[in-house]
């Protein structure tokens, strides 16, 4: 049997058939290497492969299996490791220029391990901005990512290396994490479900993961039950991550076996009145319309609390001076500075002389002022339902459009579920008039990671889309 297009075929599907011997791990990571040959080129999603490694990984699974041992979940899955993660033998650059000479790691993160205890097969490092700094995937030193739906814009960031594998199909699956929306903004621009977890569901680290205040990890796969899928491996608590949540006592992924409809629904076209792309508000909405259509009461906001002044005073003292403004300090005034990329440095600068230990502090007072005003506010709904972005796709290095003007706070809708710690997903609700997916978010209560899911889920299905990205033409 020949290897299926990994965007046509289900991961847990795929695994499935090399446990059985349908599919050797060996034919399947062959199929990813020589997708990852012809593609990679055009989209620049992996920055690290080691083929050869990757084929020995998938023959000692194959031998495990003709054995009879039993392998794991996401037997012979290939997956690409977002450069923020660490993957034995490859160096972690982070896209940064002074990191590109370190020396390989030794030891996976917690997520790549239990990922690769469950018979994953590790290809290699996919695409970031310079520590995860933006929504948009770029840095000095491997240059940009583009998008498979259209090669002339932006995948998205941070996990837009990720997000362009998976959509592409070089890969089933891939590592993401989400700061400001770094899984949920790349997986709504490449027409993919995503979910960002609570804090701690999938432990980050070792080493010490940064942006303690906002950051987590998790898998990104092209449909929300594969997400699941992979989820069922990597959650639950481990002792280098002091956030880490219990593990669930059922499967996540049988959760979405008949997935519940959400009974009630808050519907919020905007936060603070401010623009939205007209075709992304009537196809966001057009959804949700679906949703009442099937008995779910939505209510949408009308005088909603505003959480736009909250998110900008809190979230760039904690982004920026929590983590990434100390890991800088010491190349402020060094020539390695002037290899930064530039809309990082000018942040990073202002930061490093304005952001102080108090405005820290601040910011994480008002982050638990935010939650509580959140929860009121959702308090009897099952759910929020709101844009993923408010602007059509950029062009890398760009910002993006509503309503043919380039806006600078394109992406204002997704560090809400960073500062509260909530989970929160986003599912294709459809296409812009250029043919580039547009993303519906989720944003779930506290832990409530199954509301989220399942109502992704719902939506899948209730839409009935399963975008896949156009061949590209490589000549």
């Amino acid at each position: 049997m020949d290897v299926p297009d990994f965007r046509t075929v289900t991961v847990e599907a795929l695994a499935a058939m090399v446990r059985d011997r349908t599919l050797s791990a060996a034919a399947v990571t062959e199929h990813a290497l020589e997708r990852i040959e012809v593609l990679n080129p055009q989209l620049n999603a992996f920055v690290a492969l080691d083929a050869d490694d990757a084929r020995r990984q998938a023959a000692a699974i194959d031998e495990r299996l003709d054995a009879g041992d039993e392998v794991g979940p996401l037997a012979g899955i290939p997956i690409g490791v977002k450069d923020l993660a660490d993957a034995a033998g490859f160096v972690t650059t982070r896209g940064a220029m002074h990191l590109r000479d370190s020396p390989p790691v030794a030891a996976d993160s917690t997520e790549v391990a239990r990922m690769r205890a469950a018979g994953a097969v590790i290809l290699g490092k996919t695409n970031t901005p310079e520590f995860g700094c933006m929504g948009d995937t770029y840095n000095p030193l491997f240059g940009a990512t583009w998008n498979p739906w259209n090669l002339s814009r932006s995948a998205g960031g941070s996990s837009g290396g990720t997000s362009a594998a998976v959509a592409s199909g070089m890969v089933p699956v891939g590592t993401g994490s989400d700061g400001g929306g770094s899984i949920r903004i790349p997986s709504s621009i490449c027409g993919m479900s995503g979910l960002k977890p609570s804090h701690g569901r999938v432990p980050s680290g070792p080493p010490p993961p940064g942006l303690l205040d906002l950051s987590c990890v998790g898998p990104m796969a092209r449909r929300i039950r594969d997400v699941a899928y992979c989820l069922d491996a990597v959650i639950g608590p481990h002792p280098s991550d002091l956030r880490s949540l219990p593990a669930p006592t059922e499967s996540w992924r049988a959760a979405l076996d008949d997935p519940a409809l959400p009974a009630r629904v808050l519907w919020v076209p905007s936060f603070d009145g401010d623009a939205v792309d007209s075709e992304i508000l009537a196809s966001c909405a057009a959804a949700v319309e679906m949703l009442a259509a099937e008995g779910v009461e939505v209510v949408e906001a009308g005088t909603l609390f505003d959480p736009a002044g909250a998110v900008s005073s809190a979230f760039v003292p904690l982004f920026l001076g929590g983590l990434i403004a100390p890991a800088y300090r010491s190349l402020l005034g060094t020539p390695a500075w002037d290899d930064v990329t530039d809309l990082l440095a000018v942040a990073l600068e202002e930061s490093l002389e304005n952001v102080t230990v108090e405005a820290i502090a601040s910011a994480r007072q008002q982050a638990t002022e935010l939650s509580m005003q959140l929860g009121e506010v959702m308090s009897g709904f099952d759910a929020m339902l709101l844009p993923t972005m408010a602007s059509q796709t950029p062009v890398v290095g760009g910002d993006g459009l509503i309503d043919g003007v380039e806006t600078e706070n394109w992406v204002r809708f997704t560090p809400l579920a960073n500062l509260t710690r909530r989970p929160a997903g986003t599912v294709c609700s459809g296409f812009t008039g250029d043919g580039m997916p547009i993303g519906l978010g989720v944003l779930g209560h506290q832990t409530d990671d199954v509301g989220v899911l399942q109502t992704v889920a719902v939506l899948e299905d209730l839409l009935g889309l399963d975008p896949i990205a156009p061949d590209i033409d490589v000549g």
